[in-house]
């Protein structure tokens, strides 16, 4: 009996774990199997090797497909009704050089563009689950209505798939940079269908000249509420980077401008930043592409979904990306722009810069009004050291004789000096406290000159065209009277001169190092400053030489009231 029982048991149960893995474990192994299968389709979709052709003129290739005309105050150009892809785009606002007679800046341009112009443009589309579910390619062949697209009068695209899948765009412009997509899908089949809305923007090649640690250049974008930076040579390295967020942007940057996708701030999203090789081509001429894929929609058969994309194509003007922040509650819009380590002093700079350009009419005039500003805020820090300063030269003939007393006893001559020192209430090291403050003022000044848009070609008066860019005159051609073009290494302008002389004459107001070694470095630093400025935007020499000729006037009035021998 006890036989009998045991053997049914094992019956009953078997036919249990059996009927489980039949009934369940076998359903969702299949499920499991379908949806790798759909992710490494839509992987697939996401991220297609791109079709390398050969190089063709820009203005060809744009003539050679039907398009949507673009006319905005900001920017001409087109949409490519094949593929409905945003790949021609011109600043009109922006040149290449100060000549005003120089060619617009040219964003974006379509795919198989021979170099400078290489291959730069933005897609928007869906992805599906099912092959047999087909969707926009960058083949598929739009219809427009409504004529060109203007702040005022948006394009509207539209596509049947012929299966049951109508999938309509509207698309909108405002009156600077930022474009608003509006993707509709119906579906009039009697199946259900499941789509992921997607993005990407892409470029080819590699188009910094040589790397450098002060400046982000390539793909970025803030996932997860981080800002996220890939350098181009990093992605050429690893492939790829994915990460997943709720809402953020992301794109791919240059010094001035950007080319980001926006989608939802409500939308869970998987992004990722990728660079692809081009089959038989130099590395460095590849494909980077910055792009999301959102959460998968289900469309109900007789059912509709929408999806909304913002796609800011433009100039990083800080004012602009700050109001477009606010406006669509995009985070850290504005750290678009590379504000560095002392983003608590660059963004204000550039901002309080900017509105004294604006007043004075003048970006050079405003660094000088800046510099101004800059020296009444540590006025109370340089007298006090400027008094001290005074107090070591006035000491100077007592530490001489110390020097000399105690000649063959350095630790006697020491002890003797901080005596002197203390007696006289005196610290050495306090006139080193301004040179202190204005280290990280210059280095965050000198971001606002070579990353801000605002400066690029924002003249001076005389030679000086462009502030963000180094002083064009040379010593070694007598400012331009020798018809001689010296090497790079050996360029030093006019500003960086003066610069070097204002240097040296403050030093002469300063207490003289006791040790004549220390003396010696101290009278070579002029001259090497003047070297390493000559190469910096002329916007931050003029700011250094001013400073400087501030400087030596404060230490002039309060040593001539504190009784110093000048």
């Amino acid at each position: 009996m006890n036989n009998s029982n045991l053997i049914v048991a094992i019956v009953i149960s078997l036919g249990i774990l059996l009927g489980f893995q039949y009934f369940y474990v076998k359903p969702q192994q299949e499920r499991y199997r379908q949806q790798v299968m759909a992710e490494k389709s839509i992987a697939t979709q996401a991220t297609p090797t791109p079709v390398v052709e050969p190089p063709r003129d820009r203005a060809s290739l744009i003539t050679a497909s039907p398009r949507v005309k673009i006319a905005t105050p900001e920017f001409e150009g087109s949409i490519n009704l094949k593929g409905a892809r945003l790949d021609d785009l011109a600043l009109v606002n922006y040149r290449e050089s100060v000549d005003p007679a120089s060619p617009e800046i040219v964003l974006l341009s379509p795919a198989g563009t021979a170099a400078p112009n290489s291959a730069y443009y933005a897609d928007l589309s869906w992805l599906a689950d099912d092959k047999d579910d087909p969707v926009p390619t960058v083949d598929t062949e739009w219809k427009a209505s409504g004529g060109e697209l203007t702040p005022d009068h948006p394009a509207t695209l539209s596509w049947d798939n012929g299966k049951g899948l109508l999938f309509t765009r509207i698309v909108s412009v405002d009156q600077h940079f930022m474009f608003t997509v509006d993707d509709e899908v119906k579906n009039t089949s009697a199946t259900l269908v499941t789509l992921y809305p997607f993005g990407l923007v892409r470029r080819q090649g590699n188009p910094v000249g040589r790397s450098t640690y002060i400046l982000h250049e390539g793909p970025l974008g803030v996932i997860d509420g981080t800002l996220e930076e890939y350098k181009y040579k990093t992605l050429i390295e690893d492939g790829k980077k994915t990460g997943e967020s709720v809402g953020g942007w992301l794109g791919i940057t240059a010094k001035y401008w950007l080319v980001a996708l926006v989608p939802p701030q409500d939308e869970k999203l998987t992004a990722e930043f990728a660079y692809t090789p081009a089959p038989g081509a130099d590395p460095n001429q590849g494909f980077f592409q910055s792009d999301f894929r959102g959460g998968a929609q289900a469309l109900q058969p007789g059912a509709s979904i929408k999806h909304q994309t913002r796609l800011f194509a433009g100039a990083k003007r800080v004012r602009l990306l700050d109001q477009y922040e606010d406006q669509y509650n995009i985070p850290h819009f504005d750290r678009a722009i590379d504000f560095g380590w002392f983003y608590f002093l660059t963004k204000p700079f550039l901002y309080l810069l900017d509105i004294l350009g604006h007043l004075i009419g003048n970006f050079g005039l405003a660094i000088l009004a800046f510099t101004v500003m800059l020296k009444i805020v540590t006025l109370p820090l340089s007298v006090k050291s400027y008094r001290s300063m005074a107090k070591m030269k006035a000491l100077q003939p007592e530490m001489k004789r110390i020097q000399e007393r105690y000649a063959e006893d350095k630790m006697r001559q020491s002890v003797e000096m901080m005596e002197l020192y203390k007696r006289e209430k005196v610290s050495p090291a306090s006139g080193c406290v301004p040179t202190l403050v204005q280290i990280p003022i210059f280095f965050a000044l000198y971001k606002v000159l070579y990353v801000s848009i605002e400066m690029r070609l924002a003249p001076f008066y005389g030679w000086i065209k462009d502030l963000s860019a180094p002083d064009p005159s040379s010593v070694f051609t007598l400012f331009g009277t020798i018809p001689w073009t010296p090497p790079t290494a050996l360029h030093i302008g006019l500003w960086p001169l003066l610069m070097g002389i204002s240097m040296f004459m403050q030093q002469r107001l300063s207490p003289q190092p006791p040790d004549k070694t220390q003396a010696r470095v101290f009278m070579f630093m002029p001259i090497l400053f003047t070297y390493m400025l000559s190469q910096m935007p002329a916007g931050l020499v003029i700011y250094w030489t001013w400073s400087n000729l501030l400087s030596i006037a404060q230490q002039w009035f309060i040593m001539r009231h504190t009784g110093v021998k000048k």
